[in-house]
């Protein structure tokens, strides 16, 4: 299988826009905890995970399947039900059922004890992204893989569960960000992507994107049927997404602590470092990031003050002073788009 690189960026992957809101307790769910040598301990939410915290990767149990007659293999990140979640030793979350009966979810059958997807991945494409001049936007975009119509990494099983399976390779290749894949062993190697939320810095695994730029940007599956999921802005129980933030026009320099932004992971190659609302041991957390795109105003600029967030909270807060909007200075809010990336793990 051919694994497409993207020719105009460093090989670490964009990232994913999210964003962040304040601290909700519900529906707590328990995490393993590790020490590393460089980094201090860690709160592991996706328990079936083994970090790679020197390579900024994660060694996920992979899984066959089938779709069209052709092998697909995929992950399991995320589950609507408690039991899933222990069956697979992933993230519950709970708001994921909020989108069963949408077009964002696929519908699966299980054929000889392996699931059945009526639609899956083309992974062929070759990703380009050329950087603008300030970095963001980009001059010219293309996704390295292309979801098929009706292709969702949201499946609904026969009992009705939701799971967050994205695929990562079939017969026509694998995911840009896949770094070694062992059939063999049912395991994959993938690039984690570093961010924040609640003050912390939390890893997380981008793999599909319902926006075109976005899906390139991310190095993930453009999967535009994600917009189905319930609902633009919507952030609450109700809701099948959660926020997140990422600043378009901050500071940039790989070496300057005070970086953040897609402009930055444009022209120096790394993390954006946006910032989301929710992790998965509260009860508003979704995989499925509602994604605001926030710049910096002109005063907030010149008076210093465009510093790296850590909390959507704060966000917030800077946006009602006029201090943060969207592009074009419209009130800060949801960008249309959604980034589906499952929180691995914070910094304790």
């Amino acid at each position: 299988m051919r694994n497409t690189r993207n020719t105009s960026l460093p090989s670490t992957p964009f990232h994913s826009l999210t964003g962040a809101l304040l601290l909700a307790g519900l529906g707590l769910l328990s995490s393993n905890v590790y020490a590393t040598e460089n980094e201090g301990s860690r709160d592991l939410f996706i328990r079936s995970a083994v970090e790679n915290p020197t390579e900024d990767t994660v060694n996920l149990p992979l899984y066959r399947g089938r779709s069209q007659g052709q092998t697909v293999w995929y992950v399991v990140l995320d589950a609507s039900t408690g039991t899933a979640a222990e069956k697979y030793g992933v993230n519950r979350a709970d708001k994921l059922k909020n989108a069963r009966g949408t077009a964002a979810v696929q519908k699966v059958r299980l054929v000889d004890g392996l699931i059945e997807f009526p639609a899956t991945v083309d992974f062929r494409p070759e990703r380009l992204v050329v950087p603008g001049p300030s970095g963001f936007p980009p001059l010219a975009v293309q996704p390295g893989a292309v979801g098929q119509p009706g292709y969702s990494p949201l499946i609904e099983l026969p009992d009705g569960t939701i799971l967050n399976a994205p695929h990562l390779a079939n017969d026509s290749g694998q995911a840009d960000k896949v770094v070694a894949l062992d059939t063999g062993a049912r395991s994959v190697t993938y690039k984690e992507t570093e961010g924040y939320a609640n003050g912390k810095e939390v890893y997380y695994v981008s793999t599909d994107a319902s926006g075109f730029t976005a899906a390139a940007l991310e190095g993930v599956t453009f999967a535009p049927q994600l917009d189905a999921a319930p609902f633009l802005g919507g952030d609450g129980s109700k809701s099948a997404r959660a926020a997140l933030a990422a600043f378009v026009n901050g500071q940039t320099g790989a070496d300057n602590p005070e970086r953040q932004g897609l402009n930055s992971a444009l022209l120096d190659g790394l993390d954006p470092l946006n910032v989301i609302a929710w992790t998965p041991n509260q009860g508003r957390y979704s995989p499925l990031w509602d994604v605001h795109l926030a710049k910096w105003s002109d005063a907030a600029v010149t008076d210093g003050l465009n510093v790296m967030q850590e909390d959507f909270g704060d966000i917030l807060g800077l946006a009602r002073k006029g201090l943060v909007t969207a592009p074009g200075g419209a009130k800060f809010g949801p960008a249309g788009f959604i980034v589906n990336c499952p929180v691995v793990s914070r910094v304790r």
